[in-house]
């Protein structure tokens, strides 16, 4: 009997001690605090990137115009050449003799219409045979200067200042008229061309006048950033149906020749942004790739509402829909909170919220 009478006094004891944890914990509940704040309206510059592609403003294929054995090769592959280089010569012996033939051959058209000539100016021909030698000496002369432009072709040069590329056959090969030899690159300048939605399009063409050269800095493969900025000059006429983007131009100078056809990276083109809502990250949350804060009504309950966002800086989001800017929004302890539930709150100056964070804008 003096057993149980001492276990019930330990339960009492325990229920009682129990009850006062949990009344203190819900008490505790009810008096948490949470933070608020509202957007901030203001001006500032956001850096967008874009993956883009190099391309040297001049790269042409390099091919044959005669066929014939491959006699010399006068340059190595990546190495730069002046305008008028020899580059490749194609055995010219063959194309030598049609020269000679056709030079002979226009001689004697010459000579036969002097001889001509002379007769029609005694009357002894008629005007008529004057006229055909003289037709045959201009197809000779014709007939002539084809065989030098095929002797021509024999040698291929720089046709402008430029750097080789890979070459696709050696020497001895066996040319077909039009086989590819190499290609060739002018990369003094380089045009990136990289792609932008459709809406992006629009907001830059209402931000930028029809004359204004607006700069561009290119991130290379390697993460680091090109020395030399460029500038947008063109945008193509039609967009592509299938993504929705259009395709800029920007032009790049590339005196260490840093730059070549063919490398891929990133531009970074800076946008200003007028008059727009910034928030924190950390003041929203996502639900089935939607972002969504909390706003606090008068009556301090909170409402979930899905946010639009135009862009992302440094730990804020630029929002173009869904907010206001006398809006409250829970700023921590998103997970402590349920919908309609009243909440107690101080409020934080949006400016002290957003001077807070690594925010870099201007």
């Amino acid at each position: 009997m003096k057993s149980r009478i001492i276990m019930l006094a330990g339960l009492c004891a325990l229920l009682f001690h129990t009850g006062c944890n949990s009344h203190g914990e819900e008490h505790h509940e009810a008096e948490t605090t949470f933070q608020v704040t509202s957007p901030l309206p203001m001006d500032t510059l956001i850096t967008k990137q874009y993956v883009s592609q190099v391309h040297a403003i001049q790269h042409i294929e390099l091919r044959a115009l005669e066929r014939g054995y491959l006699q010399k090769i006068y340059v190595d592959e990546g190495q730069f050449v002046k305008k008028g280089t020899l580059l490749f010569k194609i055995m010219p012996n063959v194309y030598e003799a049609e020269l000679a033939r056709a030079k002979a051959e226009a001689e004697f058209a010459r000579i036969e219409f002097e001889n001509t000539k002379s007769l029609a100016d005694r009357n002894i021909v008629a005007p008529n045979e004057l006229a055909m030698a003289k037709a045959k000496v201009d197809k000779a002369n014709a007939e002539r200067l084809l065989a030098e432009t095929h002797l021509q072709f024999t040698e291929i040069r720089a046709p402008f200042d430029g750097i080789i590329d890979k070459f696709l056959v050696r020497e001895g090969s066996l040319l077909e008229e039009g086989e590819l030899l190499t290609n060739f690159s002018d990369n003094s300048k380089m045009w990136i061309y990289y792609n932008v939605p459709e809406a992006e399009y629009l907001d830059y063409k209402a931000q930028v006048k029809s004359n204004e050269k607006v700069q561009v800095a290119f991130q290379m493969a390697n993460h680091k950033m090109f020395e030399y900025p460029g500038v947008v000059e063109t945008i193509e006429a039609d967009f592509n149906n299938e993504t929705g983007n259009i395709a800029f131009r920007a032009t790049f100078p590339n005196p260490d020749a840093l730059l070549r056809h063919g490398e891929t990276g990133n531009i970074q083109m800076t946008i200003p942004l007028e008059n727009t809502l910034l928030i924190p990250q950390k003041a929203t949350f996502e639900v089935l790739d939607k972002k969504y804060v909390f706003v606090i009504d008068e009556d301090h309950v909170i409402h979930s509402r899905e946010i639009e966002i135009s862009a992302e800086l440094p730990h804020i989001y630029a929002v173009v829909g869904g907010l206001e800017p006398t809006d409250k929004i829970l700023l921590e302890g998103l997970r402590l909170v349920k919908e309609n539930q009243e909440i107690q709150y101080d409020f934080l100056e949006p400016k002290s919220v957003i001077s807070s964070l690594d925010l870099y804008a201007e």
